[in-house]
């Protein structure tokens, strides 16, 4: 007999027990909203729901690198849209200088006005965004732009950047990058024969030089003896006039200028330019020089220099910039687009999540109602069996 009730006793408590942990877990759903409170409600859900979830996190750090790419190549364009019509205005100036209705006071003037450009470029292209150097390639933490100074104005601009560039993954394997290498986008590479401009006689020799933009070959001596030089006379190179091919080294940047001397015929200053090779920095050096004419170069020398071979430059580093602007513009609607598609498969795995875990509140309250009924019946069931008696038994 103790058995039989024991029986009845667990079985009763073990039915009870089983509805109230249905109720509780229906409750709990249509508060929560969630039919997947815990991995338990529903093993293979609630696994498919964390994948969906690592998938979503993934997608959302692919959002926000592309957000912070587009961001940074935004401000790039903007600043070399900002160099572009700097030189722009630098070209109107010259235009203005080489008419000839201007004074030497305004041609001084006009240096000035070049040499605000230059500082102004050159604060440019050492820009920083969330403390990073943007033109410094995967280099972000220095200056990109070196400058040397004498008597505080700016005699040469150097590249210290990276050559290479800092990709950052913005899709699955792909990598896109947000900074841009400097002396790509503010240096030609498309290296031409040198033009010598000047009366020495001087010509371009047949090895391939590696000075870049203009540089002047001082030629000093007398005719068989004559010594040449790049750096200022800082070094000095002789010939008799018989080489064909000098190599005359700047002591300073290590370039050399390979020199034609079997027609020099006097002494003097030539300049020396190199198509393909103009950068805007040292561009608008040379420029401003010839403007101040430290040399003293005659009027119709500097006018010549100024009207011949000035725009040429200006001219090569301004549609390098263009063009450059007009990348970055293609890599910037790229990117946009495959923002927007990355966003949009966000949006369908979250509506795959909320499929999986979002309760339906109208079956929960049916279900819940339902199970309220099951209960009371079974706390009346329960309720007689639990009343019965020894005398119940004696019957």
């Amino acid at each position: 007999m103790s058995y039989v009730l024991n029986n009845i006793y667990n079985n009763v408590g073990f039915a009870l027990n089983l509805n109230t942990e249905a109720i509780a877990r229906l409750q709990e759903q249509a508060s929560t909203g969630a039919k997947i409170n815990r991995a338990s409600d529903g093993p293979s859900a609630a696994y498919q729901i964390l994948g969906l979830n690592s998938q979503e996190r993934d997608l959302e750090n692919y959002i926000d690198n592309l957000s912070n790419v587009v961001s940074t190549l935004g401000l790039s364009s903007s600043i070399i849209e900002n160099i572009t019509s700097a030189i722009t205005k630098a070209k109107t100036d010259l235009t203005q200088i080489i008419s000839g209705i201007y004074d030497d006071e305004a041609r001084k003037r006009t240096a000035e006005s070049i040499n605000n450009t230059l500082e102004h470029i050159v604060s440019l292209a050492n820009t920083k965004h969330m403390n990073q150097h943007i033109f410094g390639g995967s280099d972000t933490t220095s200056a990109p732009y070196e400058v040397t100074r004498t008597n505080g104005q700016i005699t040469s601009v150097t590249y210290q950047g990276s050559d290479q560039e800092r990709n950052i993954e913005v899709a699955p394997g792909l990598n896109s990058s947000a900074f841009c290498i400097g002396d790509d986008i503010f240096r030609s590479n498309d290296r031409s024969v040198p033009t010598f401009l000047g009366n020495t006689g001087a010509k371009a020799g047949t090895g391939t030089s590696s000075v870049r933009g203009d540089v002047w070959l001082t030629v000093t001596g007398s005719p068989g003896n004559y010594s040449l030089s790049i750096d200022g006379g800082l070094t000095t190179f002789n010939t008799n006039g018989t080489d064909t091919n000098l190599a005359v080294t700047d002591s300073v940047t290590g370039r050399v200028l390979y020199v034609d001397c079997t027609e020099i015929a006097t002494t003097g200053d030539d300049m020396v330019r190199t198509p393909g090779t103009y950068d805007v920095f040292n561009t608008l050096i040379s420029i401003r020089d010839i403007l101040k004419n430290e040399r003293g170069l005659s009027e119709a020398r500097v006018q010549q220099l100024l009207a011949n071979s000035s725009f040429n430059p200006l001219d090569e580093v301004n549609n390098l910039l263009v063009q450059t602007q007009v990348s970055i513009g293609s890599k910037i609607g790229f990117l946009d687009d495959l923002k927007e598609n990355l966003k949009n498969q966000k949006y369908n795995v979250e509506d795959d999540v909320t499929r999986l875990q979002e309760a339906d509140i109208a079956q929960i309250a049916i279900d819940l109602s339902r199970r309220n009924v099951l209960y009371q019946m079974s706390l009346s069931v329960a309720a007689k069996l639990m009343s019965m008696s020894l005398l119940d038994f004696l019957r």
